[in-house]
């Protein structure tokens, strides 16, 4: 049975509607870790913060669990490179 086309057209612009009130939650909750992690303070620009969350959201993916190196790995590998 095909659904005609106004009925589709309303379940999309259901499904937006629902997209952009998750998508706000989720601006909401991360807006809140920020703030309390101090981001709030932070002087750089957009491009830059925008640059440290997709390297942090890399760490975080689902499936990719590479752990950053700590103060001593980065030390070890620092002076190895001099």
């Amino acid at each position: 049975m095909r659904r005609p086309s106004s009925r589709i057209r309303e379940e999309i612009e259901r499904l937006q509607e629902q997209l952009k009130l998750a998508e706000a939650k989720e601006a909401e909750r991360i807006g809140r870790l920020a703030l309390k992690a101090g981001l709030g303070d932070v002087n750089a620009s957009d491009t830059e913060l925008i640059t440290g969350f997709e390297e942090m959201a890399k760490r975080f993916q689902t499936g990719t669990k590479q752990k950053a190196p700590g103060p001593a790995a980065r030390s070890q590998a620092d002076a190895s490179d001099a």
